[in-house]
């Protein structure tokens, strides 16, 4: 009894069995709530890259086969999460209206949940892309001033491309997507919109006869030595008052030495005979020379005072003092213009006028052409004093300068209000390429222009960043040659306009009447090749700033790119301003960072909607 009575009471087997079962189911507790934190992170990890490959299907070519998208979400999957390349599946689905799905599952070995459930887990997840339903409007902005030359040019060749082939897509229904281009250094080339833009130009008039004769040359037969010298020529047909030029005088000493190569006046004229007065206002004594008259000389009656050239030129448009710019005269070369020079003229008349200083008799007999410019401003040629003080005359070119004026920052039609005319220095000239490609879905024709990017002059920024805004606002749609290039109006439902602007330094190009100011900042170019007058509406970057905050009052996303400008704080500074907020900004120092910069801004361009 005794023993049976023990027996019943000894239980310490019971309570160890039922620990044991207890700890197991514990520790698979345990396991399950490791192992289900273990799947979110991995849920994270797939959902994540199913998010970045579905985009990348849905973002190619419409034409693009439903296989050929697969596998660029496949790639694509593969480069976001490397841990599941080999053991995830991942699936695309096309569902239509430009939609497509993406299903990516992942197996996940189980720890401690073993001890409840034998098996491992399978994590999936779904992403799905809809293209955006939006209009884009990018006009694209690009820096090709000197400093941008060797490694920097080829950077931004290999790194732009990248931004054209993201936003202008094959398929452009129902929505499109173009783009335009603008480069600029120390102005903008409009090419062949430049005359629309900032207005024509005066032309040149056509020179049909240059002389300083008035008939032939007479001969002189004897000349008394004598005070007043009296000059014998039969049948001469001078008239008191008549300039005369008298040359030929034959051997040496004072009768040539004193005579020859020079105008009179005639005094005192006879049927044969006539007196002359010299330039000084003396009248001609040849008392004092040696010898008597040797013979050879020869008057020639003048058309102007002095024997100076009159041009004869139809309509030529100039009045007295004017200076103008002669090129192309056959014959009579002298009187083309050479670097800087111009002829003031004067005895103005509706169809001639005369070279003032010109000397007729030692230049050559004309025999055609020529052309006469004006030297205004709004000329072919602009005459100005520079800002060492010195004459400049540069001729017009097809870049064009900044707006003045009260429409100089917003983008009224050139119509109402022309942009400036640029009359750029050979020392740092206008960009022999047209720097304007409008609107278009031309993927080639904007491959061609980056791809032949060339670096020079200076940096005129705020031209570029108001011809970057001209390229999509609907007021300067009339200047394009097609309507696919003019853009949308303000306000059109379901269209974006953007402008994207790069540089790689700090702008110091602002102009005055077309040539570059006084005070334009270090890097702008030679004095020389200066205005006189400082510049009209103020800083490359006050304009440039001003320009970006228009833009953006109109809904107009504005990007920027810095490239290798971390050490310039003025640059920083503008660009910071310009862009639509610190999000839009970027930098970059080497060709990596700037094709992530261009190609993020695409990637956020021509963003597409997800729905997990």
């Amino acid at each position: 009894m005794r023993r049976r009575r023990v027996f019943s009471r000894n239980r310490d087997g019971n309570v160890a069995m039922m620990w044991a079962l207890m700890g197991t189911v514990l520790i698979g507790l345990l396991g399950l709530t490791i192992d289900f934190s273990r799947a979110v992170m991995v849920r994270t990890e797939l959902q994540s890259a199913a998010d970045a490959a579905v985009l990348a299907a849905a973002r190619q070519p419409a034409n693009v086969t439903l296989e050929e998208r697969t596998a660029s979400a496949r790639a694509f999957f593969d480069s976001e999460a490397p841990a599941y390349a080999a053991t995830a599946t991942v699936t695309l689905t096309d569902i239509g209206d430009n939609g497509y799905r993406l299903r990516a599952t992942a197996p996940m070995p189980t720890s401690l949940a073993r001890l409840i459930t034998n098996r491992d887990w399978t994590v999936g997840v779904n992403s799905e892309a809809v293209r955006g339903g939006m209009n884009l409007e990018v006009a694209l902005v690009l820096d090709t001033t000197g400093s941008m030359s060797g490694q920097r040019i080829n950077d931004l060749r290999n790194s732009a491309g990248d931004l054209v082939d993201i936003i202008v897509q094959a398929q452009q229904t129902p929505y499109y997507s173009k783009m335009a281009l603008v480069t600029w250094a120390m102005g903008v080339n409009a090419g062949p919109y430049a005359a629309d833009a900032r207005g024509s130009i005066t032309p040149g008039r056509s020179i049909s006869a240059a002389a300083w004769a008035n008939g032939s040359a007479r001969s002189v037969s004897a000349v008394t030595k004598a005070n007043p010298a009296v000059f014998t020529s039969n049948g001469h047909g001078f008239a008191n008052g008549d300039v005369v030029w008298l040359a030929g005088v034959t051997g040496t000493g004072s009768w040539p030495n004193n005579l020859n190569s020079r105008w009179y006046t005639v005094l005192n004229a006879s049927t044969n005979t006539f007196q002359l007065r010299n330039s000084s206002g003396n009248v001609v004594s040849t008392s004092s020379y040696s010898g008597s008259y040797p013979g050879g000389a020869t008057v020639t009656r003048c058309l102007e005072a002095a024997c100076q050239v009159r041009v004869t030129s139809n309509s030529h448009g100039l009045s007295n003092n004017d200076w103008v710019w002669i090129e192309g005269v056959n014959g009579m070369t002298q009187i083309n213009s050479t670097t800087d020079t111009a002829w003031q003229v004067n005895n103005v008349a509706s169809n001639a006028y005369t070279l003032v200083g010109s000397v007729g008799p030692n230049y050559s007999t004309y025999t055609s052409g020529g052309t006469g410019y004006c030297t205004t401003s709004g000329c072919q040629y602009y005459r100005f004093t520079n800002a060492s003080n010195s004459t400049r005359i540069l001729e017009i070119s097809t870049c064009v300068s900044e707006r003045t004026g009260a429409q100089s920052t917003t983008d009224v039609a050139p119509s109402t209000a022309p942009v400036g005319r640029n009359y750029a220095s050979p020392n740092n000239p206008c960009d022999s390429t047209t720097g304007v490609i409008p609107l278009t879905t031309d993927t080639t024709a904007l491959h061609n222009r980056i791809n032949s990017l060339s670096a020079s002059g200076s940096t005129a920024g705020q031209i570029g960043a108001a011809w970057g805004w001209y390229m999509v606002s609907p007021n300067w749609g009339y200047l394009w040659p097609s309507a696919s290039n003019r853009p949308a109006a303000y306000g059109t439902p379901e269209t974006q306009k953007i402008v994207v602007l790069m540089t790689d330094g700090a702008f110091n190009s602002p102009y005055c009447e077309g040539v570059i100011a006084r005070d334009a900042l270090s890097g702008s170019g030679s004095s020389s090749d200066h205005n006189s007058c400082n510049a009209t509406n103020g800083s490359s970057a006050s304009q440039t700033i001003s320009i970006c905050n228009a833009m953006k009052q109109r809904n107009i996303i504005v990007y920027t790119v810095g490239f290798h400008i971390d050490n310039d704080a003025t640059a920083l500074s503008v660009f910071h301003q310009c862009a639509t907020d610190d999000s839009h900004f970027y930098l970059a120092d080497d060709r990596t960072t700037l094709q992530r910069a261009f190609q993020q801004i695409g990637q956020s361009i021509s963003q597409l909607r997800l729905t997990h």
